[in-house]
């Protein structure tokens, strides 16, 4: 901070300096301007030699240089250290100041770097349309409400930022919301009309205050580039929701809304369905045979919602438990000074856990789980925290903890596998064919525990796993025949592991399914296949005359010609299928592209890739990433329930496709003044 020499007297002056008096006269040290900079709040500044003063953080301890002789450094250096994240107790405090965990949704990509008015960029002027654009896009990525544009703070910001901008009323910021979503929507159609192969749908159903039904219905399928795609396709309101043709009523409207008839490949769905119901949906699918498999291309078993309940029944035995536990970490996590002698506790005693407590969110099972956790491993801290804190009497007994860690045990494998489907981007049938299959074992080996808690809470959870095992495990399996390091070998190991002597008929449906649907494939009408072109141009050397080569592609003889000769192969050599099948295995190694495998053998396996293309596109699970872990029935809030179906299936499409930033525009934004 400058130093301002003034005229005085020659009497002394008392000056406060480095918490000592001193008297000071004015040929010694000239008067100083009070600091006002928002650093000194946080700094104080030390004497530490001759002419060598260094401003040292109050809540870290750290110091920093300040003035040397006649030299002052400034505050800009001491501001980063506050403003810019990097003192560590500020840090600290600012983590403790959370109750439980926050991740807000961004609601899309990050905003685009905006380039200011240099000499080397023209000047734009202010543009009422952009900006009505970038409203929309706001409110769309952000789940503002519609209405926020006629609230007067808003306009008030508004008005003052711009001046010369027009005020928007609700529908007109509803106009440019939907304008938004059918652009996207225009893009998103394009991409999906060149899809290679098939698609598979996962149906999420959402309830509302009204009793109102609103499915939310995403598209899977694996691209040109043999990458794994999925889109929120439609939104639908369905006013009777539990009836046995609201799923199929959604899905129809979806397939004709995107020109989508004769493609679906699967659904996934985690609504309760009557059989009235799934047979409604049956013909909507592209089989012919929509039983093959023993009818599993309809998954009305969630494996989200299946772990979801099963992780409901661990923590509903342990519920007395787990309301203790609950409690003492509401007693610390909600004071500042409970907080800092449990800290003070823990470092005495040496406690080497790194978790820190949360307070759960009670929809969300993984956030009670996390809390039970770091509660186990710092128990040691709650049992001594009375000695420093009397007024704590919530400590939770030995036995109590023992417990707490036997539901952790058997929560842990659950979170595992639910995490996947929150981070994963490849294809999750195989992952979970080996997930369900890990639980499975796990829980049948506990259920002969001579507790009978532990058996209880195993048995409860058997009967969930095996269920889903029994209803889903077949078009798992024929995932898993599609990862060469496994094909059938493992699907005949874990099924003579988990059905016993009933091993044989199972394997069988597996077996004769995927023959089955692959003669489907086989009987398509293709074109000329890549391998009887490379084949030919093969034979010339790759020379092959180009008229001669027209000819051969446009005589419609010779693709019926192509046809019979893959029927008449399948029937008098090995199929691709069992080509594939006796060939050797793979090695296992733990970072393997299964995608990325068959598009490199798409040309050895040409009817089989465009089979596994559809098979590894089979969605587990119905529910968002973000829901995954919900114990509850997700619920449309009170705001958009009350909007029109059209307007919540737009905002809610658009947020999604505008996610994917396939709306991309280089113009500058610049407000003129």
């Amino acid at each position: 901070m400058a130093e301002i020499t003034e005229a005085t007297n020659m009497e002394t002056t008392p000056v406060e300096n480095n918490n000592e008096l001193a008297l000071i006269t004015p040929e010694t040290q000239p008067k100083r301007r009070k600091k006002k900079s928002m650093v000194w709040e946080y700094f104080t500044i030390e004497t530490v030699s001759a002419g060598c003063r260094r401003a040292c953080c109050n809540r870290c301890k750290q110091s920093f240089a300040y003035s040397t002789g006649s030299k002052v450094a400034g505050t800009s250096h001491l501001k980063r250290h506050i403003a810019k994240g990097t003192c560590p107790a500020l840090l600290h405090d600012q983590y403790n100041n959370q109750l439980t965990p926050y991740n807000p949704k961004t609601g899309g990509s990050e905003p685009r770097k905006r380039r200011y008015r240099s000499p080397s960029s023209p000047f734009i002027p202010f543009d009422q349309d952009r900006c009505r654009h970038e409203i929309a896009r706001m409110i769309i990525m952000h789940e503002y409400p519609l209405h926020m544009v006629e609230h007067p703070g808003f306009i008030a910001f508004v008005q003052n930022l711009q001046p010369r901008f027009d005020k928007v009323s609700f529908n007109t910021v509803q106009g440019d919301c939907v304008a938004t979503y059918l652009r996207e929507k225009q893009s998103l159609m394009k991409l999906i009309e060149g899809i290679p192969g098939r698609v598979c749908l996962t149906l999420d159903m959402w309830t509302s205050n009204q009793t109102l039904g609103y499915v939310f219905i995403t598209g899977h399928f694996i691209d040109f580039e043999w990458k794994l795609q999925s889109r929120v396709l439609n939104v639908i309101m369905e006013p009777y929701p539990d009836s046995d043709s609201a799923l199929s009523h959604a899905v129809a409207a979806c397939l004709s809304d995107w020109s989508l008839e004769g493609k679906l490949f699967s659904l996934t769905f985690n609504h309760p369905t009557s059989e009235a119901g799934l047979e409604n949906l049956r013909p909507l699918l592209c089989t012919k045979n929509p039983l093959i498999l023993n009818g599993q291309l309809l998954l009305g078993n969630c494996i989200a919602r299946t772990l979801s309940s099963m992780a409901k029944d661990v923590l509903g035995a342990g519920h007395e438990v787990v309301k203790k536990i609950r409690d003492s970490v509401k007693y610390v996590k909600t004071s500042e000074s409970h907080d800092e002698k449990f800290v003070q506790v823990k470092n005495q005693l040496q406690v080497p856990s790194e978790k820190s407590l949360i307070l759960d969110n009670q929809t969300q099972w993984n956030t009670t789980y996390q809390m039970l956790a770091a509660g186990s491993e710092l128990k040691e801290v709650f049992n001594c925290l009375d000695t420093s804190d009397p007024d704590y009497k919530l400590a939770p007994s030995i036995e109590d903890w023992k417990v707490a860690e036997t539901l952790c045990t058997f929560l842990k494998p659950l979170f595992d596998a639910a995490s996947i489907l929150t981070t994963t981007t490849n294809p999750t049938a195989i992952t979970f064919f080996h997930e369900a299959w890990k639980i499975h074992a796990d829980l049948g080996r506990s259920i002969t525990n001579e507790d009978p808690f532990i058996s209880n809470i195993a048995k409860s959870m058997l009967e969930k796993i095996d269920k889903y095992w029994k209803d889903c495990s077949l078009i798992l399996a024929i995932a898993v025949v599609m990862d060469p390091r496994f094909k059938m070998k493992l699907v005949e190991f874990s099924f003579t592991k988990i059905f016993g002597e009933d091993a044989p008929t199972y394997i069988k449906i597996v077996d004769d399914g995927i023959h089955e649907l692959f003669l489907e494939y086989v009987a398509l009408p293709l074109p000329l296949t890549p391998t009887y072109t490379e084949e030919g141009n093969a034979g010339n050397n790759g020379k092959t005359d180009e008229s001669q080569q027209g000819n051969l592609l446009s005589d419609q003889g010779l693709t019926d010609f192509d046809v019979y000769i893959m029927e008449t192969s399948s029937q008098q050599m090995k199929s691709e299928l069992d080509q594939y099948l006796e060939e050797s295995l793979l090695p296992r190694v733990q970072e393997f592209d299964v995608l990325g495998w068959w598009k490199l053998n798409k040309m050895k396996y040409p009817t089989l890739s465009k089979m596994a293309r559809d098979i590894l596109s089979i969605p587990v699970s119905a529910a968002a990433p973000d829901s995954v872990f919900d114990i509850i029935i997700k619920q449309l809030d009170e705001y958009r329930s009350s909007l029109r179906p059209e307007t919540v299936e737009a905002l809610i499409c658009a947020k999604d496709w505008l996610h994917y930033g396939s709306e991309e525009s280089n113009a500058l934004v610049k407000m003129e003044f």
